[in-house]
């Protein structure tokens, strides 16, 4: 037996080792094992088995680990589609599928000395008084942590030890999980009753995964047929978390798991609350997995294993959890599928919506994408038959839409003299639910107290060293900070310009943390709270904060996109945003779509009670069609009208993109470099019809953590070609060793 192994170093091919006689039962595709190469011992990825190899006299593997392949078979198919399209080698694709936690060569496993009381009659033993009191707290609980036995009555080991010896207990190292919500209290939850709307939509995902299981079992040795992806298009409030569940229900009672991706921003208690309550509860304990980056490292390891041991069958997560070892998998929910989250920043770039449907149809999964305010990409599908639309256009319990006002900011600067923080309508709407003990949340989507830190009488303004960005200053630390690398510097007294020394610096602009003080001071009896990344620093803030906010003890929450989806208050009847226009104003030709997104999404945390909700927009571009169309929730008019400056243009999701990114220490060497690479696709493609190259250009974002960029952006109608032959020519040309390429294929941040 012959196992041809992808090594976790790159070296873009894979090796053939010998299966010792010893091994050979535990080793499968998707293994992991330790292998000799050359000198050294490294981990990799059993990728197939075979009885002979070309090259005589292979090596033999060393070892493997796990009584069990890590990565199934579907998921290595998964991860060879995700390196021929994305760009990246098959190694580092590899990696993504298994968090870091697992792909260790020793098990992580926590072990745990605990404590069983044997059925004895206790004088008979000869145990001594001490010993038989401490055998009754043991026998009360039948077994129990060593440690907890040893607090709670008070023991030592060493009386445990003698107890053990004489028969009374026994003392065994066993597995001891790492749960991250284990101390959670879960009332459990019923399914609820379905309005039409939700009805209808249950009925087409739940024929699908019927469909697809009777094509399954058909035939089972091919194969497996494209299932259905569908896009839920619900306005906020109107249910769509309930027909996930129920179809997730569905999907257990067939046999089957599910997975569900929320964004990283989303994921809050309250989502994974919802799950565990309805799938948690009496003989389900263990139906739900949890995997996102706040867990550690050991709860990651234990949850994802709970996974591919079968003990549990829903896994929730962020972007990565699409990777998670559910086995049969029936059904993939992507929630809030617009969310740019879902997108990887670093290599393999994937977004994970794109994987998920990729998955949908390698597996024969149905694919449910949901939002309130989808993508134009999924959208764009809909209108070519590749997805099925589903809609819901009224909220559930017959809720009423808010009603949304658009306050023209220019107005407020004169009546008010300066430039205001609040319209006088926002700060009267605020002090009527102060009056009437209903919540506010405000909306602000930056951080910190001030944009910049500026001179007014020689123009200097202080920015980061290592990046084309001023700092913002954070009054409650006293420091100036960079929001892209991190950089901190203290605050000047006076202008640091040599020729000027003006001691009257000021601050300009507004964050989170100024809102909060000017807050205080016009409502000073109002209970106030801010959800933002510097506020939120330990891993039980975000918990806190959302529980109080729903217990009432918080009166307005301020916050940046923290707060603007995913959430259900009914006691929040008023929602401010407090400069619509910012997000507006990005170098990125999807700017329009992201305003529109996040002011629709903002708008939808108000009025889910019984209380009818208000939206106060406030903005210094009013008629922008971004907000008028956020303003009346309407999606489609936006769609049109959207839709078609990209078409003129070309740009995704009429066309398609691939963005390469040149960084350098040098901005000189990383212009050269980018001009070459323009001139050898030139040379390369001459013949490609409908391929349009735009660059090199700087980046909007020119320096970042002291590293020059370049971009050169491609547009074509065929992306997956593109892909291919894009792969090929890159890995043969030559770059300076300080300067680096990234390709990202499908990007969503332009900056």
């Amino acid at each position: 037996m012959i196992a041809r192994v992808r090594l976790d170093i790159t070296t873009g091919q894979e090796f053939d080792y010998a299966i010792p006689a010893e091994l050979r039962e535990w080793i499968e595709i998707g293994s992991r094992v330790k292998v000799p190469l050359g000198g050294r011992q490294v981990m990799g990825c059993v990728m197939a088995l075979c009885d002979v190899s070309p090259y005589p006299n292979p090596r033999s593997i060393l070892k493997v680990v796990g009584q069990q392949a890590l990565v199934t078979p579907e998921v290595l198919t998964l991860a060879r589609w995700i390196s021929d399209y994305y760009c990246c080698p098959l190694e580092i694709a590899l990696k993504s599928v298994l968090p870091q936690a697992v792909r260790k060569e020793r098990e992580g496993w926590k072990y745990q000395l605990r404590v069983r009381a044997l059925a004895i009659d206790p004088p008979s033993l000869s145990l001594t008084k001490r010993q038989a009191e401490i055998w009754q707290w043991a026998q009360a609980r039948q077994d129990m942590p060593l440690q907890e036995l040893l607090e709670t009555a008070h023991a030592t080991a060493e009386t445990l030890r003698k107890m053990e010896a004489k028969g009374a207990v026994v003392i065994s190292s066993e597995i001891a999980e790492r749960d991250p919500y284990a101390r959670e209290h879960l009332l459990p939850t019923r399914p609820l009753p379905l309005n039409s709307e939700q009805a209808e939509a249950l009925k087409q995902i739940l024929g699908s995964m019927d469909a697809a299981r009777e094509r399954g079992a058909a035939r089972a040795a091919q194969a497996p047929e494209p299932a259905t992806t569908f896009l839920l298009h619900g306005v906020t409030g109107s249910g769509k978390t309930e027909v996930y569940l129920q179809a997730i229900a569905h999907a257990l009672e067939q046999g089957g798991g599910a997975i569900v991706l929320v964004p990283e921003i989303a994921l809050t208690p309250q989502t994974v609350e919802r799950f565990k309550a309805r799938f948690c509860s009496g003989t389900l304990q263990t139906q739900v997995a949890v995997l996102h980056s706040h867990l550690s490292a050991g709860e990651r390891h234990d949850e994802w294993h709970k996974i591919r041991q079968g003990r549990a069958r829903i896994a929730i997560g962020a972007r990565s959890a699409i990777f998670a070892p559910v086995s049969p998998l029936s059904l993939i929910v992507v929630d809030e599928e617009h969310e740019q989250s879902y997108k990887q920043e670093e290599a393999p770039r994937y977004h994970a919506r794109d994987v998920a449907v990729m998955r949908g149809r390698l597996e024969g999964t149905t694919v449910v994408l949901g939002s309130a305010t989808p993508s134009l990409e999924s959208y764009h599908n809909v209108r070519q038959a590749k997805y099925r639309l589903l809609e819901m256009r009224a909220r559930a319990d017959d809720k009423k839409m808010p009603v949304v006002r658009v306050v023209d900011m220019r107005q407020e600067t004169h009546v008010q003299k300066g430039t205001p923080m609040f319209s006088r309508k926002l700060a009267e709407a605020m002090r009527q639910r102060l009056e009437k003990n209903e919540q506010t949340m405000l909306f602000l989507n930056r951080r910190g107290y001030s944009s910049s830190l500026q001179c007014p009488k020689c123009g200097y303004v202080a920015g980061c060293p290592h990046c084309s960005v001023s700092l913002t200053y954070h009054r409650h630390e006293q420091k100036l900070c960079c929001h892209c690398c991190g950089y901190e510097t203290t605050v000047p007294q006076v202008c640091p310009t040599d020729t000027c020394r003006n001691p009257e610096i000021r601050y300009v602009g507004l964050g989170t943390e100024k809102v909060e003080e000017t807050l205080a001071k016009m409502f000073p009896r109002a209970r106030i709270r801010r959800m933002d990344s510097d506020s939120m620093k330990r891993k039980e803030d975000y918990r806190t904060i959302l529980g109080d906010f729903r217990a009432g003890k918080i009166d307005i929450l301020i916050g940046t996109q923290m707060i603007a989806k995913g959430l259900h208050f009914p006691n929040v009847t008023l929602v401010g945003i407090v400069y619509a226009d910012m997000s507006l104003h990005i170098p990125d030709f999807r700017a329009s779509e992201r305003t529109f997104q996040l002011l629709t999404q903002v708008s939808g945390r108000a009025g889910r009670g019984e209380v009818e909700g208000e939206v106060i927009i406030q903005a210094f571009t009013p008629f922008h069609p971004a907000i008028q169309y956020a303003r009346h929730h309407d999606f489609l008019g936006f769609f049109e009208q959207e839709i078609e400056f990209r078409r003129q243009l070309q740009y995704p999701p009429v066309g398609r993109m691939a963005l390469l990114t040149l960084r350098g220490r040098s901005e000189e060497k990383v212009q050269f470099s980018a001009e070459y690479i323009k001139q050898e696709l030139e040379r390369a493609w001459r013949d490609e019809t409908g391929l349009i190259i735009a660059g090199p250009a700087p980046a909007p974002l020119l320096k970042k953590e002291s590293f020059f960029r370049y971009q050169i952006m491609l547009r074509t109608r065929r992306i997956a070609r593109l892909s291919k032959r894009l792969q090929g020519l890159l890995a043969g040309l030559k770059l300076p060793d300080d300067v680096t390429l990234a390709v990202d294929i499908d990007p969503v941040n332009l900056v």
